[in-house]
């Protein structure tokens, strides 16, 4: 009995500042790469968005997911094309736990820049009972 080929993501990050025929182009290429000797399950468009952090003096990017079936070979020849494809920022595919469920949409969700840390801690200095330790001061 033959094995069905895993599910994987490749999530796309396109530079935007590559023209719209150049990113189609990027995407139909990438898609018909997948479709010669894998499964396209989904696409999702999750337009431009921030960085999480600066990549070649860049702060955004067009971002967007594939899902598809596919093969070691596949993956293979995917990383190689897109390591060397103008247009693309980063590229990333991961594979998937058998039952993960569909990816949000983030189209609808607004994009917000990295705050640049998680600092929640409150300015007033009080960090509650000292203890025996005295004073801070």
């Amino acid at each position: 009995m033959a094995t069905k080929n895993p599910t994987y993501d490749l999530t796309l990050l396109l530079n935007t500042s590559t023209d719209d025929e150049q990113k189609k182009k990027i995407l139909s290429d990438t898609e018909s790469t997948i479709r010669q000797s894998g499964e396209v399950v989904g696409t999702h468009d999750w337009g431009v968005r921030p960085t999480a952090f600066e990549m070649d003096k860049r702060t955004d990017a067009e971002y967007h997911l594939i899902q598809f079936h596919g093969n070691p070979e596949l993956l293979a020849s995917l990383g190689h094309t897109l390591r060397i494809t103008d247009g693309i920022q980063r590229f990333r595919i991961i594979k998937l736990a058998p039952g993960v469920g569909s990816p949000p949409d983030l189209r609808n969700t607004p994009a917000t820049a990295p705050t640049g840390g998680d600092d929640t801690r409150d300015d007033d200095d009080d960090r509650g009972d000292r203890g025996d330790r005295g004073d801070r001061r």
